[in-house]
């Protein structure tokens, strides 16, 4: 029986099929959706992991991986059929080497973001992803959703840190990519087929990864600004002056601050007065702040910027992070919302922020916007708060009018519906509707080659 044997291959400590031990595991983090299973299975090693793949391919029974399960697309969560099989790669956290000189780390699946950056911060190094979920999320899941996070301007996507994989395939099969090269044009870049797929290919169970230098010191600034155009033309002025010194530019409208003030403990609005946006800004300064004040004193000279506070300490950088990476959590209190994690072309996010407005204004005059992203490299989170008055799932259920308008216009601009969280199950029937025929059936031929029974994740993706 296909349980016994799971449990068989695992151990006694590596399965539960425990209500309260599944309940974190079933619902995504947004709580939208929730699946269920008869087992949750968490294999120690790569060995296990391949039987217990090769044991449901025998079956025909789905798997679904699981890292953090911080993903906001429902893309970790088995269905509701209660037939597929959890599978966790938490005890696979084992960071497997360090290698200094060749600025590299090797680690497991189940390794936590945070425990990744301090290894590397342990040897002098830095490892360069970053997100507000780093403290919970593991870096398996980071990969197989290609997650973004603050520091893509300087530094890329996971994909960019990723210099080789070690991949479980749905037979069981086991492909050690785990090299350190960078270069090698030997055939095709197997890995990238693996980043971003969402666990449907493949379960990522080890990576090799970039390392970097320690960036040093940064100063922290947030910079009130007239428009989201005034942002983007700063970002680009500070860039012809710092180059690669920048490593985090993050946009931000007024509702947003004013909104975490108002239900996070311990936060206030930074300025005393309200401004339409603000940018959150780290650049290394090793060298000290001089250079950068003086750059960002010009900005504000030539009308490139309204005001600007400078953090005066590590705890006041931390305190306007945090901020910014609890804006999120601070919307849950004003009700139902529509989350739209979109990029467009640098040069196009004011013109998209713009014609947006108006699409909401039309079908929804009364709702609310809280409006932040990535100015670097495009990507505005576009969230559309409820009416204060209204019913929460009648207005989820008549927004998708509006997501699909502003899904048009991203599609007009040259955007993508999904910049940094992926497709899962909720952009489903978005990925089919606005993205090409062609690449949607590379995709699908891809999954068929890879995947012939759909047992990786299936119903996710494609």
């Amino acid at each position: 029986m296909l349980l016994d044997e799971l449990k068989n291959i695992v151990g006694e400590n590596g399965w539960t099929s425990d209500a309260d031990d599944l309940e974190p595991h079933l619902t995504e983090r947004r709580g939208r959706i929730t699946g269920k299973t008869p087992i949750m299975v968490s294999p120690g090693t790569t060995g296990q992991v391949s039987r217990i793949l090769r044991t449901c391919s025998r079956y025909g029974t789905g798997v679904v991986p699981q890292g953090g399960n911080t993903g906001l697309c429902g893309g970790a969560v088995p269905d509701s059929s209660g037939e597929q099989v959890l599978l966790s790669l938490s005890r696979m956290n084992h960071i497997r080497n360090i290698d200094v000189d060749d600025f590299s780390i090797t680690v497991e699946a189940g390794c936590i973001l945070a425990d990744v950056q301090d290894a590397a911060a342990a040897r002098d190094r830095y490892f360069a992803l970053s997100l507000g979920a780093e403290g919970s999320c593991q870096i398996g899941g980071n990969l197989s959703t290609n997650a973004g996070g603050i520091n893509v301007i300087r530094y890329g996507m996971a994909r960019e840190q990723v210099l080789g994989l070690e991949v479980v395939l749905a037979d069981g099969t086991v492909w050690d990519g785990l090299r350190s090269l960078r270069k090698d044009n030997a055939g095709y870049d197997l890995k990238q087929l693996f980043l971003g797929s969402e666990g449907t290919l493949g379960v990522i169970t080890a990576a090799t990864l970039k390392l970097h230098p320690d960036p040093g010191n940064m100063l922290t600034t947030l910079v009130a600004l007239d428009s989201a155009n005034q942002a983007v033309e700063l970002l680009a002025y500070l860039r012809s002056k710092l180059g690669q010194r920048i490593h985090a530019f993050e946009l931000m409208s007024d509702r947003c601050l004013r909104i975490v003030a108002r239900y996070l403990p311990d936060t206030r609005h930074p300025y005393g007065q309200e401004y339409a946006w603000y940018a959150l800004i780290d650049v290394a300064a090793d060298d000290g702040p001089d250079v950068v004040e003086r750059i960002l004193g010009e900005a504000l000279a030539h009308g490139r910027a309204v005001d600007a506070i400078v953090a005066k300490s590590e705890h006041e950088a931390e305190r306007l992070w945090h901020m910014r990476h609890t804006i999120s959590d601070a919307q849950r209190p004003e009700g139902a919302c529509l989350k739209h994690d979109i990029s467009v072309p640098i040069g196009k996010i004011a013109q998209f922020i713009g014609r947006a407005q108006s699409l909401v204004s039309a079908a929804q005059p009364s709702c609310r916007l809280v409006v932040f992203g990535h100015v670097g490299d495009g990507n505005v989170h576009y969230d559309v708060l409820q009416p204060k008055d209204a019913d929460a799932e009648q207005f989820r259920a008549d927004g998708q009018v509006l997501t699909e308008a502003i899904y048009g216009l991203v599609t007009e601009l040259g955007g993508s519906i999904s910049a940094e969280h992926g497709i899962g199950v909720t952009k489903k029937a978005d990925l089919l509707k606005f993205c090409d025929a062609t690449g949607i059936q590379l995709m699908r031929t891809l999954k068929q080659a890879l995947d012939p029974q759909n047992i990786l994740n299936p119903g996710k993706v494609i």
